[in-house]
């Protein structure tokens, strides 16, 4: 699968360590920044691009990181056609409801929150995890995408 990959300075260690697990696990990525560890660098800078090529290629997904991954949700989430669920912990249950019933395009996470194992756990089972295409979830993204009304 094709993904990209953004990153402020808070999740830059994570964010380095899930490019190689993905390409280990066979997945296409794109890195989209940071690409150095910057302390006043702004996660906008990194996440509005991961959020534009998702957007424009809708057989890929996005992963973005930050220090809640709040605030990179929203920004991403400014973007029509993206879809960003934030996962910062918690049971895996809240990553495959985003894909199940969202069909969340581009994972959130908060690197202040999540340890190195669990980061990958999450991305690998929100990767695996399809939508479920169900009549009224469906309905539900095509009102957040503005084409029904």
């Amino acid at each position: 699968m094709k993904l990209y990959i953004g990153t402020d300075h808070a999740g830059f260690e994570l964010k380095e360590e899930l490019v190689s697990f993905l390409r280990v696990e066979g997945h296409e990525v794109e890195d989209m920044g940071a690409h150095t560890f910057e302390a006043l660098d702004d996660y906008p800078d990194f996440i509005r691009p991961v959020a534009e090529a998702v957007a424009d290629d809708i057989t890929s997904r996005g992963i973005i990181l930050g220090g809640s991954g709040q605030g990179e949700a929203m920004c991403a989430n400014r973007i029509k056609g993206a879809r960003a669920a934030v996962y910062y912990g918690g049971t895996v249950d809240i990553a495959i409801l985003s894909r199940e019933h969202n069909d969340a395009n581009i994972l959130s996470l908060g690197a202040r929150f999540v340890e190195m194992d669990e980061a990958k756990e999450v991305v690998r089972v929100w990767l695996e995890t399809p939508f479920s295409g169900e009549g009224k979830h469906a309905r539900r993204i095509a009102k957040i995408d503005n084409t029904q009304k």
